[in-house]
């Protein structure tokens, strides 16, 4: 029998080496899990253009994205005014790039409404500008987000894709896993024809202006609510910088 001392030390010992290895793979694997997490947000971002774009993002490969990403996407960080953001302003933030794919809408979501940083994607398929930009809220049991893909004209829907952290599957799940939703908001108008601001209503029961609102999700309430409220906020949020380009 081996006495407690000698069974405390073995336990110590084999804690500290399995502690080792896993600090060790976890370092090692850490450039793989980024590159693999950057690639899954930039098909994100893409899926909000892939009617444009004319191919199904899930079906490219992660070099197809990246090429994408390369040639066609033009990114670009504002404030809360509309202005590009200098790079020493990201990097205070400790961000690990300059670019708007490095800009975490969640950090951001926590900071006071004046002091945030917004994406900004400018797709460009074949000499026409799309602007995809990043939008964040809260749905039935956490957050949601989705990024919106407008038109050059700045007022009409290209595309939108949506996630979600914990909504239920089969209700709230719905924004992210049933295409069809999605899919409602192309060729609707966050501007009236008088030229004021009105986003996408998605409604309880069927849209009643098929122009500016879409079918809500059967069941799913208070997370088509909360992804009406995400859109007019977040897509106000960039209402200077449309300005600004006009």
């Amino acid at each position: 029998m081996h006495s407690t001392g000698y069974i405390i030390k073995f336990i110590v010992t084999l804690t500290g080496i399995v502690a080792l290895v896993l600090a060790f793979m976890a370092t090692a694997l850490k450039p793989r899990q980024d590159r693999n997490e950057a690639i899954y947000n930039k098909r994100a971002i893409l899926a909000a253009v892939e009617g444009p774009l004319g191919k199904e993002v899930k079906n490219l490969t992660d070099l197809d994205v990246q090429e994408v990403f390369d040639n066609q996407v033009e990114q670009l960080v504002v404030d809360m005014t509309g202005a590009t953001v200098d790079d020493a302003v990201i990097l205070k933030r400790k961000y690990k790039g300059t670019l708007a794919e490095d800009i975490d809408m969640a950090k951001e979501k926590k900071r006071p409404e004046s002091e945030r940083l917004l994406p900004v994607f400018i797709f460009d398929q074949d000499g026409k500008k799309y602007y995809i930009i990043s939008v964040r809220g809260n749905g039935l049991w956490d957050e949601i987000w989705g990024n919106i893909a407008l038109e050059d004209d700045l007022k009409t829907i290209a595309g939108t894709a949506f996630d979600h952290k914990g909504e239920t599957p089969g209700l709230g799940g719905e924004i992210k896993d049933n295409p069809s939703f999605p899919a409602q908001f192309k060729g609707k108008k966050i501007i009236d024809d008088n030229g004021n601001y009105t986003s996408i209503v998605v409604r309880k029961g069927g849209a009643r202006n098929p122009t500016f609102e879409v079918d809500g999700i059967s069941g799913a309430t208070i997370t088509c609510d909360g992804v009406t409220e995400m859109l007019y906020r977040g897509i106000k949020y960039y209402e200077p910088y449309f300005n600004s380009i006009k």
